[in-house]
């Protein structure tokens, strides 16, 4: 094992992943402002839903955000072109966590795999071929890498793969329920027939299973990698077409050029690049390995099943899902109702919601635990601005994948004393026996 891991191979899969890589940071950065999705999400807004802990971290005032997007967009292109490099990274990944901490009602799993990304290819040798760096330093140029570079990449799409089809594994999905939801509407004039088909949304559950299960081992045995290339290209364009999932199937795709031999990826995209045949091991980053990569797999292992730790199902709990690869597995919808009462006269007191929130926000603070405790400490923080101490009780009915309503929040509690339990079950959420 120790000799596979320092064994030098040819660079050619890190280094045009890097390429793929910061050509599509800054797709994503630049895409942001020009879509509007930096104006909708963190400019409109009066506030944004941080990550709790992370409330003081919001969005620049007044045009600021453009400015920042701009910033990492700029970054995104030195990256691709292997300029400052690992500069170019630290200041992208810093800003991307910013953006990826300070609101939550839009959030995406993609956002937090390329802030992953970000810090892993900051540890990796990525710029010492076709890159300005090496091109104004040639003592940093090199054909090789140990092939431990490799494998923490194929590790980390791996865990992303494998914890997504796990997650799958549970009844809405087994039996079409969600597949149904997502092609509820028509995405592709002309195929109602089929995309509102029974067994189309089954053909969609189990084929994704399947290739979140698969497709890696398939890429890594010989005689399937074709078949596998094929199936991912498809299965990412499909995804691509018909789900408003951004950058992430293309993306996704980029991480092939680890599942081919890296001679073969020379030949296929660095025509030029000189045969490296050095057989010496290659121990360049073994204090990398041992004290970077090792602990941080264990926490990328150990975050998606801290949810099997903590009582109840977390479909309807949350409690868990963030950072577990859950994705695309559920619809939430929720009847709630904000009860504020003046302490002082025992008055109930108005607040607009509609005025201070985007519809998302307002599905977020409405439909879903976190958003609800930090909506309560909002409201309360706003009454206290006006020297007004209140009580905030919640009457909330929840569904998932449009089931029943249950009652969802215990209504006895008063949100304005209520702590949020970060390691633990929080228990003003009421959980009915289905999901017990």
């Amino acid at each position: 094992m120790r000799n596979q891991l320092f064994q030098p191979i040819d660079n050619a899969p890190l280094i045009i992943f890097r390429i793929f890589f910061g050509f599509l940071l800054a797709a994503e950065s630049f895409g942001a402002i020009i879509t509007g999705w930096v104006k909708r999400v963190l400019i409109d807004p009066t506030f944004t839903f941080s990550h709790i802990g992370l409330e003081w971290l919001q969005p620049l005032p007044g045009n600021g955000m453009y400015y920042y997007f701009a910033v990492m967009g700029i970054c995104g292109i030195f990256i691709m072109l292997g300029y400052k490099y690992r500069w170019s990274l630290l200041v992208f990944t810093i800003l991307w966590w910013g953006v990826y901490l300070m609101q939550k009602s839009t959030y995406n799993n993609h956002y937090y795999l390329m802030a992953l990304m970000g810090m892993i290819m900051m540890m990796l040798p990525a710029n010492r071929y076709a890159s300005l760096d090496a091109k104004f330093n040639p003592a940093i140029k090199s054909l090789s890498m140990p092939r431990w570079c490799s494998w923490v990449m194929l590790a980390q799409v791996s865990i992303v793969y494998f914890f997504a089809a796990i997650a799958k594994f549970y009844p809405d999905w087994l039996d079409g329920t969600f597949s149904r939801i997502l092609f509820s509407y028509d995405q592709v004039p002309g195929l109602k027939s089929v995309t509102r088909s029974h067994y189309f949304h089954l053909f969609i559950a189990y084929a994704g299973i399947l290739f979140d299960l698969l497709i890696i081992p398939l890429f890594l045995y010989k005689k399937t990698r074709t078949m596998a290339f094929f199936a991912s290209l498809f299965f990412h364009l499909f995804n691509s077409a018909f789900l408003a999932i951004g950058v992430f199937p293309f993306f996704a795709l980029s991480f092939i050029v680890f599942c081919y031999p890296p001679d073969f990826i020379r030949k296929l995209f660095f025509k030029n690049k000189p045969v490296w045949e050095e057989t010496k091991l290659n121990y360049e980053g073994k204090s990398v390995l041992l004290w970077f990569f090792i602990p941080y797999f264990i926490i990328q292992l150990a975050l998606p099943i801290r949810h099997w730790f903590i009582p109840h199902d977390v479909l309807w709990t949350e409690e868990g899902h963030r950072l577990s690869w859950r994705m695309m597995l559920r619809k939430r919808e929720a009847e709630t109702n904000f009860k504020i009462i003046d302490k002082k006269t025992n008055k109930e007191l108005h607040y607009n919601f509609y005025k201070n929130l985007t519809p998302k926000q307002y599905n977020f603070a409405t439909a879903y635990p976190d958003g609800i405790w930090q909506m309560a400490q909002h409201i309360k923080k706003e009454f206290a601005a006006k020297n007004k101490d209140v009580a905030i009780y919640i009457e909330s009915r929840a569904a998932i994948n449009a089931g029943p309503f249950y009652p969802f929040i215990d209504p006895t509690v008063d949100f304005a004393q209520a702590e949020w339990n970060y390691f633990g079950p929080n228990t003003w959420i009421l959980v009915p026996e289905k999901y017990r």
